[in-house]
């Protein structure tokens, strides 16, 4: 049995071009996929945010329309509560990677408010990434890879292929002209090979130990990579 460590966003909101804040946090369906693939290899999760505050889920991600109807949305909302890791999640401050076989990063538009400035989350997935264990991030959890910086400045990232939300995506979810930036750009900007797949489609990359995936509907197929990187 392994230890996954789980990084959730610690905001509840994101701040809009225009300074208004839209409602977010995490993406429900982005943590209770890879949760129940991983338990049931039988491996524990264990939850860390920013200063251990209990994350915040995307009223959104719980809608009849994302999860395939009511019975859908009342499942993933029951999955969550069931969740105890998520009700006591540990500092990110305080975490040891040596205690981990790998790391995990969901998405939801809350990375792009803190995980994507957080320096701390930023040295930790640089560890992660030199570490060879498998670092898996879906969806808009690659924010989080903006923040990891090498002495000399430049990203560690930089040269690996991956994937995230793309500027398709959050032109057709209605926010692209809204939004201060656009991840896709981002991560181009700090030189990654960044691989766009059809909008909502899966769509999972993997170069080294760094597994990737582009949407919510990504999220299970890249547990399911994950666990093969764990053998």
């Amino acid at each position: 049995m392994a230890k996954i460590l789980f990084v959730l966003t610690g905001a509840d909101h994101w701040t809009l071009a225009d300074g208004t804040r839209h409602p977010s946090g995490f993406w429900a369906d982005e943590a209770v996929a890879p949760y129940r693939a991983f338990t049931a290899a039988g491996h524990e999760i264990v939850v860390a945010t920013p200063g251990g505050v209990v994350p915040t889920v995307d009223n959104a991600s719980l809608a009849p329309e994302v999860n395939g109807g009511p019975d859908g949305a009342a499942a993933v909302t029951a999955a969550l509560a069931e969740i105890a890791a998520l009700k006591e999640p540990l500092k990110l401050e305080d975490v040891d990677l040596a205690d981990y076989s790998a790391v995990f990063y969901p998405g939801g538009h809350g990375p792009m408010e803190d995980l994507a400035v957080d320096t701390r989350s930023g040295a930790l997935l640089t560890a992660a990434l030199d570490s060879g264990k498998p670092l898996g991030v879906v969806c808009h959890g690659p924010a989080a890879l903006l923040a990891a910086r090498r002495e000399d400045g430049t990203s560690p990232f930089a040269g690996y292929r991956l994937t995230g939300f793309t500027n398709a995506e959050e032109t057709q979810a209605g926010l692209a002209d809204r939004a201060k930036w656009l991840l896709q750009d981002r991560l181009v900007e700090i030189g990654t090979d960044f691989q766009e797949g059809e909008p909502w489609a899966v769509h999972v990359v993997t170069d080294r130990n760094l597994h990737t995936g582009q949407n919510p509907s990504s999220a299970a197929p890249l547990a399911v990579e994950i666990l093969k990187a764990l053998g």
